[in-house]
Protein backbone atom coordinates (compact mmCIF):
# COMPACT_ATOMS: atom_id res chain seq x y z
CA UNK A 1 0.00 0.00 0.00
CA UNK A 2 1.57 3.26 -1.26
CA UNK A 3 2.48 5.28 1.98
CA UNK A 4 0.20 8.20 1.66
CA UNK A 5 -2.79 6.31 2.08
CA UNK A 6 -1.44 3.41 4.93
CA UNK A 7 -1.52 6.22 7.31
CA UNK A 8 -5.57 6.62 7.19
CA UNK A 9 -5.92 2.76 7.41
CA UNK A 10 -6.35 0.98 10.80
CA UNK A 11 -5.94 -2.64 10.47
CA UNK A 12 -6.88 -4.30 13.59
CA UNK A 13 -5.21 -8.06 14.05
CA UNK A 14 -7.32 -9.06 17.23
CA UNK A 15 -10.74 -7.17 16.14
CA UNK A 16 -14.19 -9.24 17.27
CA UNK A 17 -15.62 -7.55 13.31
CA UNK A 18 -14.54 -8.88 10.61
CA UNK A 19 -13.94 -5.68 8.30
CA UNK A 20 -10.18 -4.44 8.51
CA UNK A 21 -8.88 -1.50 7.12
CA UNK A 22 -10.95 1.44 7.12
CA UNK A 23 -10.01 4.87 6.98
CA UNK A 24 -9.64 6.54 9.58
CA UNK A 25 -12.28 10.08 8.96
CA UNK A 26 -14.88 7.51 8.31
CA UNK A 27 -14.40 5.00 11.08
CA UNK A 28 -13.70 5.73 14.63
CA UNK A 29 -10.54 3.75 15.90
CA UNK A 30 -10.56 2.73 19.89
CA UNK A 31 -7.61 2.04 21.33
CA UNK A 32 -7.06 0.08 24.64
CA UNK A 33 -6.21 2.05 28.29
CA UNK A 34 -2.62 0.27 27.62
CA UNK A 35 -1.71 2.58 24.63
CA UNK A 36 -0.36 2.30 21.24
CA UNK A 37 0.31 -1.75 20.22
CA UNK A 38 -1.99 -2.83 23.21
CA UNK A 39 -3.29 -6.60 22.90
CA UNK A 40 -7.07 -6.06 21.73
CA UNK A 41 -7.81 -2.88 19.29
CA UNK A 42 -10.96 -2.60 17.52
CA UNK A 43 -12.62 -0.71 14.69
CA UNK A 44 -15.56 0.74 15.04
CA UNK A 45 -18.48 3.35 14.20
CA UNK A 46 -17.62 6.51 15.55
CA UNK A 47 -21.22 8.48 14.61
CA UNK A 48 -23.14 5.77 12.45
CA UNK A 49 -23.13 3.07 15.48
CA UNK A 50 -21.94 -1.07 14.69
CA UNK A 51 -24.50 -1.36 11.58
CA UNK A 52 -22.17 -2.03 9.10
CA UNK A 53 -19.99 -4.34 10.96
CA UNK A 54 -20.66 -8.17 11.06
CA UNK A 55 -19.52 -9.48 14.65
CA UNK A 56 -17.73 -12.71 14.33
CA UNK A 57 -18.96 -14.16 17.51
CA UNK A 58 -22.08 -15.27 18.30
CA UNK A 59 -24.31 -14.03 21.09
CA UNK A 60 -25.42 -17.24 23.08
CA UNK A 61 -27.90 -15.35 25.35
CA UNK A 62 -29.68 -14.61 22.60
CA UNK A 63 -29.77 -17.96 21.31
CA UNK A 64 -30.59 -19.94 25.45
CA UNK A 65 -33.39 -17.05 25.37
CA UNK A 66 -34.91 -18.11 21.84
CA UNK A 67 -34.53 -21.98 22.78
CA UNK A 68 -36.60 -21.34 26.05
CA UNK A 69 -39.25 -19.14 24.43
CA UNK A 70 -39.63 -22.33 22.01
CA UNK A 71 -39.89 -24.85 24.26
CA UNK A 72 -42.08 -22.55 26.52
CA UNK A 73 -44.11 -22.88 23.10
CA UNK A 74 -43.39 -26.72 22.70
CA UNK A 75 -44.02 -27.68 26.19
CA UNK A 76 -44.30 -31.92 25.44
CA UNK A 77 -42.54 -32.06 22.04
CA UNK A 78 -39.64 -34.51 22.13
CA UNK A 79 -38.27 -34.00 18.72
CA UNK A 80 -34.96 -36.62 17.35
CA UNK A 81 -34.57 -34.87 13.96
CA UNK A 82 -34.31 -31.92 12.61
CA UNK A 83 -34.46 -30.61 9.06
CA UNK A 84 -33.65 -27.08 7.64
CA UNK A 85 -35.55 -25.93 4.61
CA UNK A 86 -32.86 -23.75 2.02
CA UNK A 87 -33.82 -21.79 -0.84
CA UNK A 88 -36.98 -23.30 -3.07
CA UNK A 89 -37.13 -26.31 -0.23
CA UNK A 90 -39.99 -24.98 1.61
CA UNK A 91 -42.72 -27.40 0.14
CA UNK A 92 -40.96 -30.27 1.26
CA UNK A 93 -42.43 -29.59 4.65
CA UNK A 94 -46.21 -30.71 3.22
CA UNK A 95 -44.92 -34.20 3.63
CA UNK A 96 -44.95 -34.23 6.72
CA UNK A 97 -47.94 -34.07 9.49
CA UNK A 98 -47.93 -30.55 11.39
CA UNK A 99 -48.86 -30.89 14.76
CA UNK A 100 -47.64 -26.77 15.21
CA UNK A 101 -46.13 -24.07 13.59
CA UNK A 102 -44.34 -20.80 14.76
CA UNK A 103 -43.40 -17.68 12.74
CA UNK A 104 -39.77 -16.86 13.20
CA UNK A 105 -40.93 -13.27 13.95
CA UNK A 106 -42.55 -14.51 17.13
CA UNK A 107 -39.04 -16.65 18.29
CA UNK A 108 -37.08 -13.71 19.73
CA UNK A 109 -33.59 -13.36 18.12
CA UNK A 110 -34.71 -14.76 14.87
CA UNK A 111 -36.61 -12.04 12.43
CA UNK A 112 -37.57 -12.14 9.57
CA UNK A 113 -36.78 -14.37 6.49
CA UNK A 114 -35.14 -11.91 3.59
CA UNK A 115 -35.14 -13.93 0.66
CA UNK A 116 -37.36 -15.42 -1.97
CA UNK A 117 -38.27 -18.91 -1.07
CA UNK A 118 -37.63 -18.71 2.99
CA UNK A 119 -41.13 -19.05 4.51
CA UNK A 120 -39.90 -18.38 7.45
CA UNK A 121 -41.81 -20.84 10.02
CA UNK A 122 -40.67 -23.48 12.35
CA UNK A 123 -42.92 -26.38 12.35
CA UNK A 124 -43.40 -29.39 14.45
CA UNK A 125 -44.16 -32.21 12.75
CA UNK A 126 -44.57 -35.79 12.74
CA UNK A 127 -42.98 -38.76 10.86
CA UNK A 128 -44.41 -42.17 11.30
CA UNK A 129 -43.45 -42.39 15.38
CA UNK A 130 -40.97 -39.56 15.51
CA UNK A 131 -41.27 -35.75 16.17
CA UNK A 132 -38.54 -33.70 14.20
CA UNK A 133 -38.68 -29.76 13.72
CA UNK A 134 -38.75 -28.31 10.24
CA UNK A 135 -37.20 -25.43 9.86
CA UNK A 136 -38.36 -23.46 6.59
CA UNK A 137 -36.45 -21.25 5.31
CA UNK A 138 -33.04 -19.62 6.76
CA UNK A 139 -31.54 -16.80 7.74
CA UNK A 140 -28.14 -15.84 5.95
CA UNK A 141 -24.92 -14.44 7.02
CA UNK A 142 -24.69 -11.29 3.63
CA UNK A 143 -27.92 -10.66 5.54
CA UNK A 144 -26.19 -8.76 8.24
CA UNK A 145 -27.68 -9.81 11.07
CA UNK A 146 -24.90 -11.17 12.94
CA UNK A 147 -24.47 -15.52 13.64
CA UNK A 148 -27.77 -15.50 15.87
CA UNK A 149 -30.21 -15.98 13.12
CA UNK A 150 -27.94 -17.76 11.16
CA UNK A 151 -27.50 -20.65 13.97
CA UNK A 152 -30.60 -20.20 15.82
CA UNK A 153 -31.84 -23.67 14.27
CA UNK A 154 -29.04 -25.44 15.39
CA UNK A 155 -28.87 -23.89 18.70
CA UNK A 156 -32.87 -24.85 19.43
CA UNK A 157 -32.82 -28.55 17.88
CA UNK A 158 -29.90 -28.80 20.58
CA UNK A 159 -31.99 -27.75 23.13
CA UNK A 160 -34.89 -29.61 22.18
CA UNK A 161 -32.69 -33.13 22.16
CA UNK A 162 -32.62 -33.21 18.38
CA UNK A 163 -30.06 -35.73 17.40
CA UNK A 164 -29.96 -35.86 13.83
CA UNK A 165 -29.76 -32.85 11.66
CA UNK A 166 -30.48 -32.95 7.54
CA UNK A 167 -29.63 -29.86 5.91
CA UNK A 168 -30.91 -28.56 2.54
CA UNK A 169 -29.62 -26.40 -0.13
CA UNK A 170 -29.65 -24.68 -3.65
CA UNK A 171 -26.45 -24.77 -5.06
CA UNK A 172 -24.20 -23.82 -8.30
CA UNK A 173 -22.77 -26.68 -10.34
CA UNK A 174 -19.00 -26.84 -10.76
CA UNK A 175 -18.67 -30.16 -11.76
CA UNK A 176 -18.85 -31.10 -15.34
CA UNK A 177 -21.73 -33.63 -14.77
CA UNK A 178 -23.86 -31.57 -12.35
CA UNK A 179 -26.56 -30.29 -13.95
CA UNK A 180 -29.61 -28.07 -13.29
CA UNK A 181 -32.18 -30.40 -11.21
CA UNK A 182 -29.47 -32.59 -9.87
CA UNK A 183 -29.88 -33.40 -6.37
CA UNK A 184 -25.64 -33.94 -4.51
CA UNK A 185 -25.08 -35.67 -1.48
CA UNK A 186 -22.59 -33.40 0.49
CA UNK A 187 -20.13 -35.24 1.37
CA UNK A 188 -17.67 -32.58 2.71
CA UNK A 189 -17.43 -29.13 2.53
CA UNK A 190 -14.86 -25.92 1.91
CA UNK A 191 -15.52 -23.13 4.37
CA UNK A 192 -14.80 -20.00 2.04
CA UNK A 193 -17.00 -17.95 4.09
CA UNK A 194 -13.66 -16.37 6.00
CA UNK A 195 -15.23 -16.39 9.08
CA UNK A 196 -16.28 -19.56 11.82
CA UNK A 197 -19.71 -19.30 14.09
CA UNK A 198 -17.14 -20.73 16.76
CA UNK A 199 -15.12 -18.07 16.85
CA UNK A 200 -15.77 -16.21 20.53
CA UNK A 201 -15.50 -17.03 23.94
CA UNK A 202 -15.79 -20.56 24.32
CA UNK A 203 -19.40 -22.18 25.14
CA UNK A 204 -19.81 -26.13 26.23
CA UNK A 205 -23.49 -25.96 24.93
CA UNK A 206 -21.01 -25.62 21.45
CA UNK A 207 -18.95 -29.33 22.24
CA UNK A 208 -15.23 -29.02 23.08
CA UNK A 209 -13.17 -25.46 22.04
CA UNK A 210 -11.37 -27.50 19.09
CA UNK A 211 -13.89 -29.32 17.66
CA UNK A 212 -13.13 -32.60 15.06
CA UNK A 213 -14.27 -31.85 11.80
CA UNK A 214 -12.70 -35.08 9.80
CA UNK A 215 -16.33 -36.50 9.20
CA UNK A 216 -19.17 -33.72 9.61
CA UNK A 217 -21.86 -35.73 7.22
CA UNK A 218 -22.16 -39.18 8.78
CA UNK A 219 -21.71 -41.70 5.88
CA UNK A 220 -24.39 -44.31 7.66
CA UNK A 221 -26.56 -41.22 6.69
CA UNK A 222 -25.34 -40.48 2.88
CA UNK A 223 -25.51 -44.30 2.70
CA UNK A 224 -29.37 -43.93 3.70
CA UNK A 225 -29.52 -41.16 0.68
CA UNK A 226 -27.99 -43.54 -1.51
CA UNK A 227 -30.73 -46.17 -0.70
CA UNK A 228 -33.79 -43.92 -0.60
CA UNK A 229 -32.53 -42.80 -4.37
CA UNK A 230 -32.10 -46.47 -5.66
CA UNK A 231 -36.17 -47.35 -4.42
CA UNK A 232 -37.38 -44.23 -6.31
CA UNK A 233 -35.00 -45.04 -9.23
CA UNK A 234 -33.98 -41.72 -9.06
CA UNK A 235 -30.25 -41.18 -8.69
CA UNK A 236 -28.11 -38.80 -6.74
CA UNK A 237 -24.60 -37.50 -7.02
CA UNK A 238 -22.27 -36.72 -4.61
CA UNK A 239 -19.90 -34.14 -4.05
CA UNK A 240 -18.27 -31.14 -1.82
CA UNK A 241 -20.22 -27.96 -1.74
CA UNK A 242 -18.22 -25.15 -0.60
CA UNK A 243 -19.53 -21.85 0.74
CA UNK A 244 -19.00 -18.20 0.23
CA UNK A 245 -20.37 -15.55 2.05
CA UNK A 246 -22.29 -14.07 -0.81
CA UNK A 247 -24.62 -12.12 -1.93
CA UNK A 248 -22.92 -11.80 -5.04
CA UNK A 249 -23.04 -14.66 -7.02
CA UNK A 250 -19.01 -15.67 -7.61
CA UNK A 251 -16.90 -15.07 -10.59
CA UNK A 252 -15.57 -17.30 -13.22
CA UNK A 253 -12.14 -16.91 -11.94
CA UNK A 254 -13.13 -17.56 -8.48
CA UNK A 255 -14.73 -20.76 -9.71
CA UNK A 256 -11.68 -22.11 -11.16
CA UNK A 257 -10.27 -21.47 -8.21
CA UNK A 258 -12.51 -23.22 -6.29
CA UNK A 259 -12.50 -26.09 -8.94
CA UNK A 260 -8.58 -26.55 -7.97
CA UNK A 261 -9.70 -26.72 -4.58
CA UNK A 262 -11.96 -29.22 -5.14
CA UNK A 263 -15.13 -28.21 -5.10
CA UNK A 264 -17.70 -29.68 -6.90
CA UNK A 265 -21.06 -27.29 -5.71
CA UNK A 266 -20.99 -23.63 -4.72
CA UNK A 267 -23.62 -21.75 -2.02
CA UNK A 268 -24.31 -19.47 0.25
CA UNK A 269 -25.39 -21.39 3.47
CA UNK A 270 -25.27 -24.73 5.06
CA UNK A 271 -21.86 -25.02 6.18
CA UNK A 272 -22.05 -22.83 9.48
CA UNK A 273 -24.76 -25.16 10.38
CA UNK A 274 -23.26 -28.41 9.82
CA UNK A 275 -20.20 -27.03 11.77
CA UNK A 276 -22.02 -26.34 14.65
CA UNK A 277 -24.91 -29.44 14.35
CA UNK A 278 -21.37 -31.71 14.16
CA UNK A 279 -19.49 -29.74 16.66
CA UNK A 280 -22.49 -29.98 19.71
CA UNK A 281 -22.22 -33.86 18.85
CA UNK A 282 -25.53 -34.25 16.06
CA UNK A 283 -25.23 -36.31 13.22
CA UNK A 284 -25.30 -34.53 10.21
CA UNK A 285 -26.76 -35.11 6.81
CA UNK A 286 -26.95 -32.35 4.06
CA UNK A 287 -28.49 -32.61 0.08
CA UNK A 288 -27.73 -29.60 -2.50
CA UNK A 289 -30.37 -29.51 -5.16
CA UNK A 290 -28.18 -28.05 -8.29
CA UNK A 291 -29.97 -25.28 -9.87
CA UNK A 292 -27.52 -23.51 -12.27
CA UNK A 293 -24.12 -24.03 -13.46
CA UNK A 294 -21.93 -21.94 -11.73
CA UNK A 295 -20.26 -18.76 -13.25
CA UNK A 296 -18.13 -19.49 -16.31
CA UNK A 297 -19.51 -23.18 -16.37
CA UNK A 298 -22.08 -21.52 -18.46
CA UNK A 299 -22.31 -18.26 -20.17
CA UNK A 300 -25.84 -17.69 -19.13
CA UNK A 301 -25.85 -15.17 -15.71
CA UNK A 302 -26.81 -16.10 -12.33
CA UNK A 303 -29.82 -14.77 -10.64
CA UNK A 304 -32.37 -15.95 -7.76
CA UNK A 305 -35.02 -16.01 -9.76
CA UNK A 306 -33.53 -19.24 -11.95
CA UNK A 307 -32.63 -20.70 -8.60
CA UNK A 308 -36.14 -20.46 -7.16
CA UNK A 309 -37.72 -21.40 -11.07
CA UNK A 310 -35.08 -24.63 -10.92
CA UNK A 311 -36.51 -25.42 -7.66
CA UNK A 312 -39.84 -25.61 -8.42
CA UNK A 313 -39.32 -27.60 -11.01
CA UNK A 314 -37.42 -30.13 -9.05
CA UNK A 315 -40.26 -30.59 -6.37
CA UNK A 316 -41.36 -33.78 -6.71
CA UNK A 317 -38.11 -36.26 -6.23
CA UNK A 318 -36.62 -33.29 -3.73
CA UNK A 319 -39.99 -34.57 -1.55
CA UNK A 320 -39.84 -38.03 -2.53
CA UNK A 321 -36.12 -38.22 -2.11
CA UNK A 322 -36.36 -36.93 1.28
CA UNK A 323 -39.82 -38.77 2.20
CA UNK A 324 -38.06 -41.83 1.49
CA UNK A 325 -35.17 -40.80 3.62
CA UNK A 326 -36.73 -40.74 6.78
CA UNK A 327 -38.73 -43.43 6.21
CA UNK A 328 -35.37 -45.06 6.10
CA UNK A 329 -33.63 -43.40 9.23
CA UNK A 330 -37.29 -44.45 10.74
CA UNK A 331 -36.60 -48.00 10.16
CA UNK A 332 -33.10 -47.84 11.40
CA UNK A 333 -33.14 -46.02 14.55
CA UNK A 334 -36.72 -48.53 15.53
CA UNK A 335 -33.83 -51.66 14.77
CA UNK A 336 -31.09 -50.55 16.61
Amino acid sequence: MPAEYAKDFFFPHRCPYTILGFPRKRIGIFKPASGRGGRLPCVASAKQGLAALIKISMNNTILQQAAKSVQARLPNAKPAWAMVLGSGWGSVADSFHAIMTIPYSEIPGYGVTQVQGHAGRLILAQHKDTQLLIFQGRRHLYEGAGWEPVAMPIAIARALGVNTVVLTNAAGGIRSDLRPGDLMVIDDHINALGVNPLTGPHDSFWGPRFPDMSTIYKRPLRQLFDRASQQLNHPVAHGVYLATPGPSYETPAEIRAFQRLGADAVGMSTVPEAILANASGMQVAALSCITNLAAGVSDAPLSHTEVIAETNRAQDPMRRLITAFFDLLASAQSSS
